[in-house]
């Protein structure tokens, strides 16, 4: 691998759309994923009306608006009251239902477009800046090698092995509550449903592909310690106590369990290497705040760091 201006560490969303906004300077750029393949899991998939703001300004929304899911209200960390987008200034009145692993075909097409090199299976392990350049230590299929940048930007997630190889701090709050969700096919689904009760919270939406998401707390969701794996039987117990009903649940995709945990990069620059998304702030996932800010991390910084290269 030649030297290039910027290394991007993370081919998820933040990492894909930083990349493409490199290239509209055409500032060299190569994405290192660790990951061999795409998860095939929706994880992340409410995309907010800002963010489809932004792929409306380079011309890449129409996809995302031809397959996601539209709907006019949304909600911020599960709190009770939903907002209501449709008052918005906004050609997108709407958040939008799309799986992650499609946002990341789309905006990875969009970055391969603009002259983006993606490479996949390359773990990046060490991250040393110096006045002029950074030198990256890299597992990559043929063995570990290394690499020198003239900046690297870590998009890599909450575990960051950038941020922590430079040695940014990441304080905040532990998880006290874990809550569960999973992607399902409902017999009998609810027209759209929110339920905030004594018994629980519940939430259920469609995706595309005749699948729902169901998702929600409850008073024993309340600890610190993360529970064990979640399983279909479980959820469809806790959907019921809440609920009343189970919508005919079955044929789970996928089943998780995700914290409220909170922590915040102390900066997102050191030196040549930058943080965005994830890697910079960690945040209670319902609603889907870390996608949609992580891109705007992106969209920030793509002009900045083009404009000083």
């Amino acid at each position: 691998m030649d030297t290039e201006e910027v290394v991007v560490v993370g081919g998820g969303p933040v990492g894909l759309w930083l990349a493409a906004e490199l290239r509209l300077r055409d500032v060299p750029v190569t994405v290192l994923e660790a990951r061999p393949r795409r998860s095939p899991h929706s994880r992340a998939l409410t995309v907010h009306p800002r963010t489809l703001e932004v792929l409306d300004c380079r011309g890449v929304v129409e996809p995302f608006l031809a397959e996601g899911v539209r709907i006019p209200s949304g909600h911020f960390a599960a709190l009770p009251e939903r907002m209501d987008f449709r008052p918005l200034d906004t050609p997108f009145p709407f958040t939008l239902s799309l799986p992650q692993a499609r946002t990341e075909e789309l905006l990875e097409e969009h970055a391969v477009r603009r002259g983006a090199r993606i490479l996949r299976g390359h773990r990046v392990t060490g991250v040393e800046a110096g006045t002029d350049a950074v030198e990256l230590t890299v597992e990559g299929p043929d063995g570990t090698y290394r690499t020198r940048a003239a900046y690297v930007v870590g998009c890599d997630g909450t575990r960051s092995a950038v941020r922590e190889s430079a040695g940014v701090a990441f304080p905040g709050t532990p998880a006290t509550l874990w809550a569960w969700m999973g992607d399902v096919v409902l017999d009998a689904p609810p027209a759209g449903l929110a339920v905030n009760g004594p018994r629980g919270q519940l939430m259920v939406f469609p995706l595309p592909g005749g699948v729902h998401r169901v998702v929600g707390n409850d008073p024993d969701t309340l600890r610190q310690a993360r529970p064990g794996e979640l399983t279909f039987e479980e959820l469809r117990d806790r959907v019921t106590a809440i609920a009343g009903t189970d919508f005919g649940m079955r044929d789970p995709r996928w089943l998780s369990r995700f914290g409220n945990a909170t922590r915040q990069a102390e900066t997102y620059r050191q030196g040549r290497v930058l943080l965005a998304g994830d890697a910079a702030h960690m945040h209670f996932p319902a609603g889907g705040p870390g996608l949609n800010v992580g891109v705007q991390d992106a969209t920030n910084l793509g002009w900045k760091l083009a404009a000083v290269l």
